[in-house]
């Protein structure tokens, strides 16, 4: 006989699932497509925490979201595989944590079933909660690893219902120290890093990936460059890819509400700082988090279309790039 064998049952239930995923939307084929053995970052989500559609939108698009859903509309995470060494982890866990948990584990490389820790920035809405479908209620999880600064952990441990996961075993705590490394596999650390932002309940960090070849910063969230101690161009110089803050893209976006109340900054400011940068600065820079109202989420838009001509990038569900 030749060398042709039969499918294992897991490749024909991966292929399977992957044509059911690709065929309702929820994949793109950007986000099928292999990867080169090794550790990869993908973008699980790239919208902030209310989601989009978005609760109480009245706008056509989230009318016509409502009606017809697309799966490439999720709350900000990074999945990261390491198919060296059998491992993955989530970076957030948000109300869409049940989908990007299963797409994850889908991703050339990756293991069936949970992933082996979740990275969490904050205790805000949209970045831990997701952690809530490990629990009795839903998954029953066993010892999933989540890694928290101490503030976060402290506030996971003495809150219900995030204490019953501890108390339970469905997650089990690790403490982060600000700029300290984390060696998740022989080829990853993570290193998180303190950024200002409403921290009623929590610190807020982001975080340095490093692989085996290139590394990636994550800030999700902060509440402007000019309140981190930190130089931001000085930072993203030290890293190939760099996913920031795009929440909004200007002061006008919300109308009814305080934009007090939600400090980011605004891609137009962004853009400003960043405007004398080398181009090869620029290019790193992937606006992710972006709100329901932010017109970036359109690719067509000529927001979107401006931050291509100023040489940076919107985040985009699927987009995978190797460490």
């Amino acid at each position: 006989m030749g060398a042709f064998s039969i499918p294992s049952k897991r490749v024909f239930s991966c292929l399977g699932a992957l044509l059911a995923l690709v065929c309702m939307g929820w994949l793109s084929a950007a986000f099928v497509a292999p990867a080169a053995p090794g550790v990869s970052l993908t973008v699980l989500g790239n919208v902030q925490d209310g989601g989009y559609p978005h609760i109480g939108c009245q706008r056509e698009d989230c009318r016509n979201l409502f009606l017809r859903p697309a799966g490439n509309h999720a709350v900000v995470c990074l999945g990261l595989v390491d198919s060296t060494a059998g491992k993955q982890f989530l970076f957030e866990a948000t109300p869409d944590a049940a989908r990007q948990a299963q797409q994850l584990s889908l991703l050339p490389g990756a293991h069936e079933g949970m992933p082996d820790g979740i990275f969490l920035t904050h205790a805000h809405w949209g970045h831990y909660t997701g952690l809530g479908l490990l629990g009795r209620e839903a998954k029953g999880a066993r010892g999933v690893a989540v890694f928290a600064m101490p503030r976060l952990r402290n506030f996971l441990e003495t809150n219900g219902p995030w204490s019953q996961l501890v108390t339970l075993g469905n997650i089990a705590l690790s403490t982060l120290v600000a700029d300290e490394a984390v060696t998740v596999t022989p080829q990853v650390t993570v290193t998180p890093f303190r950024v200002p932002h409403r921290d009623e309940f929590s610190e807020t960090v982001g975080y340095r990936i490093e692989g085996p070849e290139r590394s990636a910063l994550f800030i999700p969230d902060i509440d402007k460059w000019s309140k981190w101690e930190r130089n931001l161009r000085q930072v993203v110089a030290t890293v190939d890819y760099a996913f920031l803050d795009g929440t909004f893209h200007d002061g006008a976006e919300l109308g009814h509400r305080d934009m007090a109340e939600v400090p980011h900054p605004f891609i137009v400011e962004s853009l400003a700082l960043m405007a004398d940068w080398p181009a090869e600065e620029r290019n790193k820079v992937h606006f992710i988090h972006l709100n329901h109202t932010n017109p970036l989420l359109q690719a067509d838009s000529e927001e979107s279309r401006n931050v291509a001509a100023a040489g940076c990038h919107v985040a985009r569900y699927g987009d995978r790039i190797q460490l």
